[in-house]
């Protein structure tokens, strides 16, 4: 089963070089234990843009869809057996990067 690990930060910057390199080898020990499928940092807050073209409506929105002191910094898509493998792995990925990590189930189809 796929999971996906969001990575959630209240801060200001982004990974300093010790939690790049801890990160680094997080993600090494996703790939050799065969959970890794994909990863990626994200921009800050400030450089999103939100869509809403519900009913054909066109809205282009500068800025994150919410306004909050919690964001979503980055992410890891994982496939593991089960929920406890996943929560394992989101308790090395949370002390890795230094953030809280939420985990979620992809649905299946």
């Amino acid at each position: 089963m796929q999971y996906l690990l969001s990575v959630i930060h209240d801060g200001p910057s982004l990974a300093d070089a010790e939690e790049d390199a801890a990160i680094d080898v997080f993600n090494e020990a996703l790939r050799t234990g065969g959970y890794w499928v994909f990863a990626g940092g994200l921009g800050m807050p400030d450089t999103a843009t939100v869509i809403d073209n519900r009913q054909d409506a066109g809205l282009v929105t500068d800025g994150p869809f919410l306004e909050s002191k919690e964001y979503l910094a980055g992410f890891w898509i994982i496939e593991a057996a089960d929920l406890d493998v996943a929560l394992k792995l989101a308790t090395a990925g949370s002390k890795a990067c230094n953030r809280k990590v939420e985990v979620r189930p992809f649905l299946v189809p």
